[in-house]
């Protein structure tokens, strides 16, 4: 019981369940939330209900084989799940990657990030009642699920990559067609702003919430837009480029006031930027060349340990591979930056209003996939 000293009004604490079949969820998340009238004192993240033991099941399986399951972690961006694990396995047997195969990795990641971002950005809209919003962004990413359909036959579950380049190469004409997409989302950036980015309804539902500082942010090891909103610079397409970033031009978006509204700034800069990357990595595609290195027939890689990490469009996502010289790995550890991002919210949700609630936990941008693993 507690009571308020302007209304001498007595209440009871109560126990919330948010989920975990609930579509403000971001997927099967279950939020026991307890509440001092509206206000949320205590908060606890449940989750697990979408567990499928991937990185044991890892263990069993020959380091191709992995790839699919890859695809459903992060199932918004299976493109960088398949490139972690090509890229953890290449840089233990110390493959040469085609230079044709990099750029068709490159264009299949960024477009991904584009598309990962237009699902966020539409979702998060829907969360706060924004109708308008969700029907654009699912109309634009459309466009990029049929160019990813026409390269490898899939829509979200790509297992397009494989250990020394990828599986199939662009078909007749499609790069053409991913210059015009790209050109048209550019050209639809500004009206997402003009709809929604300067919208005082929208201005007044988010800035100031879900805030935290530079400290907090580097104490939980968040990664991707949920550390650089505080103001730190760090990509590791930038500061540790890996495949062939570091032939491209682009900028890391920071913001430094730590709320949802520099979250959700900085994500769509990041579209910008992706954009950017694309324009280039079209014009400088090459024109012929292998989409695939020299790979032995079954993949041994040498005994020892490796851990690799590249920027996924939620954060920093690695893997980590034990081998024991064998066909399949000896033990696999993923590091997801929807599980770790996630650890701060019940920082984040004490003492807030339970109206912003779900607008704080849509800003930290989760998939349930990549949580549970």
């Amino acid at each position: 019981m507690s009571t308020s000293p302007a209304t001498d009004i007595r209440t009871e604490e109560m126990l919330l369940n948010v989920g975990p079949q609930h579509p403000s969820t971001h997927g099967v998340f279950r939020l026991v939330v307890k509440l001092d009238g509206e206000t949320i004192t205590e908060a606890d993240p449940v989750i697990g209900y979408l567990h499928r033991g991937t990185e044991k099941l890892a263990e069993n399986l020959t380091y191709t084989q992995i790839i699919p399951y890859t695809d459903r972690m992060d199932y918004l961006s299976a493109m960088t799940n398949n490139y972690i694990i090509c890229h953890g396995v290449e840089t233990m047997m110390g493959l040469e990657i085609p230079e044709r195969a990099e750029y068709l990795r490159v264009i299949a990641m960024e477009l991904n990030r584009v598309a990962s971002h237009l699902v966020w950005w539409g979702t998060f809209l829907l969360d706060m009642g924004a109708m308008s919003p969700f029907l654009y962004a699912f109309r634009d990413r459309e466009m990029i699920l049929e160019l990813f359909n026409e390269l490898c036959g899939a829509r979200m579950t790509f297992n397009y990559m494989r250990v020394g380049g990828v599986k199939w190469d662009a078909p007749p004409g499609w790069i053409e067609k991913v210059k015009d997409v790209v050109k048209h989302v550019k050209k639809q950036l500004p009206d997402y702003h003009k709809l929604v980015t300067g919208n005082e309804i929208f201005l007044n539902r988010i800035k100031g919430i879900g805030h935290y500082d530079q400290r907090t942010a580097l104490d939980y090891s968040l990664s991707g837009v949920m550390l650089r909103c505080t103001g730190v610079k760090w990509d590791l397409r930038k500061d540790e480029p890996y495949s062939i970033y570091d032939r491209f031009e682009f900028d890391v978006p920071t913001a430094t006031e730590g709320d949802c509204f520099a979250r959700y700034q900085l994500r769509m800069a990041e579209i910008e930027q992706s954009l950017r990357i694309l324009e280039q990595a079209l014009e400088q595609f090459p024109s012929d060349g292998e989409i695939i290195g020299k790979v032995p027939r079954v993949i041994r890689p040498p005994a020892g340990e490796t851990y690799v990490r590249i920027e996924a469009p939620r954060g920093e996502i690695g893997v980590y591979i034990a081998s024991q010289g064998k066909d399949k790995p000896w033990r696999m550890k993923f590091r997801r930056p929807s599980f770790v991002n996630l650890q701060i919210l019940p920082e984040l949700l004490k003492g807030v209003n339970i109206s912003n609630m779900v607008v704080i936990l849509g800003s930290i941008d989760i998939v349930l996939g990549e949580v549970d693993c």
